[in-house]
């Protein structure tokens, strides 16, 4: 038993979450219910990003004031976890006084330090990625993330010194190869820091939308500052206990387009701070709809509510792992969608456990086996436990799901092979229960990724549903509930 503490990034409440949040939360959501198996204590956070130019500019469209128009949205954000069952132990607003509050300390403890200076911002800035820009960093005169107009801004300014802890850094990146996850988003910050870092901008004076700047009250915080101080102000930093137990944080979980926010500036905030680092920043790529960017002049923006209530929760969030590899874009579409619950949701895991449930209750009397002999011993051999785990604890979602799905075909080739309706006494017996052994084992490995599939699972077999301890072949009661499939198809 340890700690765990696994974090997304806080959502920009201009609009309601699409498939691109989605996710991001679920990944997040599948290692925490992991490390919950494992028995470690896990703190999940999650939560929204409330302030800067964006929401001041979208409220004042509506004819709202701003805390009327976050609110709003951010009920959107609460309830499409909840339909995609996401675990969340702390869910955290900008908005929030303890946050607020923290903030103001950590801007304090940044600036006592030494590491901020006052001075005049004069450069490019992306309104919807609340971004300062240079001019190298343009692509086609617009912005390099969202490829938006950027406009120019020229004002009073406060500066953290980030040039200062450039090297400091790059030491860093080589003493923790595995910081950055895939490694080749650490190359890509690495090679950016190789060159020319400016100090940032933490203040402007333009946006009143924003927490106050302490030692100048005539500026506020630059958003980016304040959301990322979310990761500490969430554990009750800096006395709380669970920011005494909790930090480090053991990965941020964020998408491809805010990796130097948490790799590079994240980091000398912490350095200039005084505080440990995070262990591990997992950045996840992008997805695309039928092939194309996500956009709202497009009308092709995903809304993963309508696509969880309309396939089922646990389908979307199989699709979602299923999509990509760590790091790799991914594209969605309804059709890709429905061949992945057709062809592998039930054709595969719902065609097993059904199958299996019908024969032990027809032949429920039989099912008093063993394991580790003739037939029993060749289906163990089939799921590496061990492989699985060391897959999970390094984030390779993606490829434990594949081996789990390996596991999944050679217990639905044990039921051909044994051909078990056609078996008596002992045989039959062995037979059945070995599948309702892997089928348990099943059950406790795909929890993370499809925690409904797994209670359903586990409850058709007759089991509670067990932890990482329980993930070994052993002999158990069972009593199979039900049959039916979990899984229907889709046209």
């Amino acid at each position: 038993m340890g700690k765990f503490y696994v974090t997304t990034p806080i959502f920009y409440v201009n609009d309601k979450p699409h498939i691109g949040h989605a996710y991001t939360v679920v990944i997040a959501d599948i290692l925490a219910r992991w490390h919950r198996l494992r028995g470690d204590d896990v703190f999940f956070l999650t939560g929204t990003d409330e302030h800067g130019e964006k929401i001041q500019k979208a409220a004042e469209a509506r004819g709202v004031k701003p805390k009327q128009f976050v609110d709003e949205v951010v009920e959107k954000y609460k309830e499409a976890w909840k339909v995609l069952d996401i675990s969340y132990n702390k869910f955290i607003r900008t908005t929030d006084k303890e946050h607020e509050e923290a903030v103001g300390k950590f801007i304090d403890r940044i600036y006592e330090k030494g590491d901020i200076y006052k001075g005049e911002y004069e450069g490019w800035y992306c309104v919807p990625d609340e971004t300062f820009l240079t001019d190298s960093q343009l692509v086609d005169g617009k912005c390099p993330m969202c490829g938006r107009e950027v406009k120019k801004v020229k004002e009073e300014a406060y500066f953290f010194k980030l040039s200062k802890y450039k090297d400091k850094i790059l030491k860093f990146y080589k003493e923790n190869p595995d910081f950055i996850i895939p490694n080749f988003r650490m190359s890509e910050m690495a090679n950016r820091l190789e060159g020319e870092v400016k100090d940032l901008d933490i203040t402007r004076k333009s946006v009143s939308w924003a927490i106050p700047f302490g030692p100048d009250k005539s500026h506020f915080v630059y958003v980016w500052v304040d959301a990322l101080t979310n990761y500490i102000s969430a554990l009750g930093w800096p006395d709380g206990k669970n920011f005494k137990f909790f930090w480090p944080a053991d990965v941020h979980v964020i998408g491809k387009e805010i990796n130097w926010f948490h790799s590079v500036i994240w980091p000398a905030l912490l350095m200039s701070a005084g505080l440990e680092l995070p262990n591990r920043v997992m950045v996840h790529g992008w997805f695309t709809v039928d092939g194309k960017k996500m956009s709202k002049s497009l009308g092709n923006v995903v809304d993963p509510v309508e696509i969880a209530k309309k396939y089922s929760t646990d389908a979307l969030r199989y699709f979602l792992i299923r999509s990509a590899k760590l790091g790799e874009d991914s594209d969605f579409s309804e059709k890709a969608l429905i061949s992945k619950i057709n062809g592998e949701l039930v054709s595969n895991i719902g065609n097993l456990i059904s199958r299996t449930v019908s024969m032990c209750k027809k032949f429920y009397k039989e099912i008093d086996g063993e394991l580790y002999k003739e037939t029993g011993d060749e289906l163990v051999k089939q799921i590496d436990i061990e492989k699985i785990e060391t897959l999970m604890d390094n984030f390779m979602l993606y490829e434990a799901l594949e081996e789990l799905l390996k596991f999944v075909k050679s217990l639905n080739k044990y039921i051909a092979d044994k051909e078990p309706w056609k078996l008596r006494g002992k045989q039959l017996g062995d037979t059945l229960y070995n599948l309702l052994e892997g089928i348990r084992v099943f059950s406790i490995l795909i929890y993370p990724f499809m925690p409904s599939t797994s209670l359903e699972i586990s409850k058709q077999i007759g089991v509670k549903l067990g932890s990482i301890e329980d993930l070994k072949f052993e002999k158990i009661v069972y009593k199979p509930k039900y049959g039916g499939h979990i899984f229907n198809h889709v046209k």
